[in-house]
């Protein structure tokens, strides 16, 4: 009698077996022949004998004994492995495609800079620099002011009471030095009325604008505060915090955050000032930003693919909707004074597309939240139950989706209402009615931007859900019929929840 060749394996480690996750472990009893493997990390070993009676110790943490042909032991180590190639295949065949029309068109369409243009010295188009006041002395406002007041000392009138306060008032007359530029170390006066929101005093810091053309005394006027020192220490509070808590995942997301960023300002941005299709761009901007973003905070995997799929099909969704109904409702994106100083400065653009590229722009960050957290659900679940089928699977996931649309959609609206809170305060003072508040393009243009995105991101749930859960129900790993036994052996290899599946990412 021969004794069979067993091939080497890692040595038991008492700690898995017993305590070992049922979810995580195969079983496999070896005759005179067996097989072996690793994948990706994880090592599965089975040792046994080929007759007579044993003992083993199975993954519920229960030991039995019995006669049989033989006994086996099973470990897992590491993380799961990876679903099998032929699905990867078809994943790869849906989304390399995808993935390299997005690099020919940054390619295509990608920008060499903004195009210059003479500056207009109107809102943010003007020349500025940095500063400090260095004096502020207090003085009457009448010994600065010409007398603003009616003849008829209305002051019901906004312009009649600022103009008493400015009278009666105190003034304040500071020292600004310039810091930067060809004029650094220059001095001028500004005076601060007492009305006036920002008041200035000693050593702050300020942001001045700069006006070539203009008489030599009134070149240099304050524009701002400067706030560079407060927003710094902020993102460095925030960046610390985020790699405290995820570790090496928050680093990868601080650092696709800066791939973000970076492609913003030297793609999308420029490449819509130099006349290229705006929706064109923001879609290859965004389809870029969400393929580097999804990837490296949660790695190259089918479930992460899977997220990408249900992204994207959401970003097409909400595309052809705001596309509809911006032009529908007749939208010209031209609403404010920094747009028409876009305009005028580049007749070009296609501010109405500019619309519809913010909506699909800001509608991304909140659907890779929700397809992210729909897929894994769907993968733990599975991972909970093996033996449930896609349509259980779909079913465990869109309770959880519900959930997630109450409160994403609740965020997404509050997140717009708070930032047009000044604007729609304004329409409260006028005390207009809803219907005329709605109907004003200002603010059809948010509650069109507020819908499409929401329909997006609520249609994003079963979209991914219903992918994710065909994906991990459809996979069948080539390897569930590689420990078959030879004929005639008598051994047979045991299915893992019934279904003689492995884990899968």
């Amino acid at each position: 009698m021969t004794t069979p060749q067993h091939p080497p394996f890692p040595p038991h480690d008492p700690r898995h077996g017993p305590n070992a996750e049922a979810g995580e472990s195969r079983a496999a009893g070896h005759g005179p022949a067996d097989a072996h493997g690793a994948h990706d990390g994880r090592h599965d070993a089975g040792h046994g004998h080929g007759a007579g009676s044993g003992s083993g110790s199975g993954s519920d943490g229960h030991n039995g004994h019995g006669d049989g042909p033989g006994h086996g032991h099973s470990h897992s180590h590491g993380p799961a492995a990876p679903v099998s190639r032929h699905l990867r295949k078809v994943i790869a065949a849906v989304l390399v495609p995808f993935a390299a029309a997005v690099v020919v068109g940054l390619a295509v369409l990608w920008p060499g800079g903004a195009p210059p243009h003479e500056r207009t010295g109107v809102g943010f188009d003007r020349q500025t620099q940095q500063a400090t006041v260095t004096k502020v002395v207090e003085l009457s406002c009448q010994s600065v002011n010409a007398s603003g007041v009616p003849p008829t000392g209305d002051t019901s009138t906004a312009e009649g009471s600022s103009a008493v306060q400015q009278a009666n008032g105190d003034c304040k007359r500071a020292t600004i030095r310039v810091d930067t530029g060809d004029d650094k170390g220059r001095t001028f006066e500004e005076i601060v009325q007492p009305d006036q929101s920002r008041q200035l005093h000693e050593g702050q810091k300020v942001v001045v604008a700069y006006e070539p053309s203009a008489p030599k005394d009134l070149q240099y006027s304050v524009t701002d505060i400067n706030r560079r020192l407060p927003l710094a220490l902020l993102a460095g509070i925030f960046a610390l915090a985020v790699v405290v808590v995820g570790r090496l995942r928050g680093l990868m997301a601080l650092v696709s955050l800066a791939i973000s960023f970076l492609l913003l300002n030297f793609f999308i941005l420029p490449a819509i000032l130099q006349g290229s299709n705006p929706l064109l761009v923001a879609v290859i901007g965004s389809s870029a930003i969400m393929l580097i973003a999804l990837y490296l905070c949660h790695g190259l995997s089918a479930r992460t693919s899977v997220a990408v799929l249900g992204t994207l099909i959401s970003l097409l969704l909400i595309g052809v909707l705001g596309s509809l109904f911006i032009g529908w409702a007749a939208l010209t994106g031209n609403t404010d004074d920094n747009t028409g100083l876009i305009h005028g400065l580049y007749p070009s653009i296609d501010m109405s597309g500019l619309l519809l590229a913010g909506v699909i722009i800001g509608s991304l960050g909140v659907l890779d939240d929700v397809t992210v957290t729909q897929t894994s659900a769907v993968w733990e679940l599975h991972e909970a139950n093996p033996t449930m089928g896609w349509r259980g699977l779909y079913r465990a996931g869109i309770r959880i989706g519900r959930d997630h649309i109450a409160s994403v959609v609740n965020t997404l609206v509050l997140a717009y209402a708070g930032a047009a809170l000044p604007l729609l305060l304004l329409f409260s003072i006028a005390q207009s009615g809803v219907g005329t508040v709605a109907n004003s393009e200002l603010v059809a243009e948010e509650i069109v931007r507020t819908l499409v995105g929401s329909i997006g991101l609520v249609a994003s749930v079963p979209v991914t859900t219903a992918l994710a859960a065909l994906v991990v129900s459809a996979d069948r790993p080539a390897t569930e019929t590689a420990g078959a036994p030879a004929a005639g052996t008598g051994a047979t290899a045991p299915a893992r929840g019934g279904r003689g599946r492995r884990r899968k990412r």
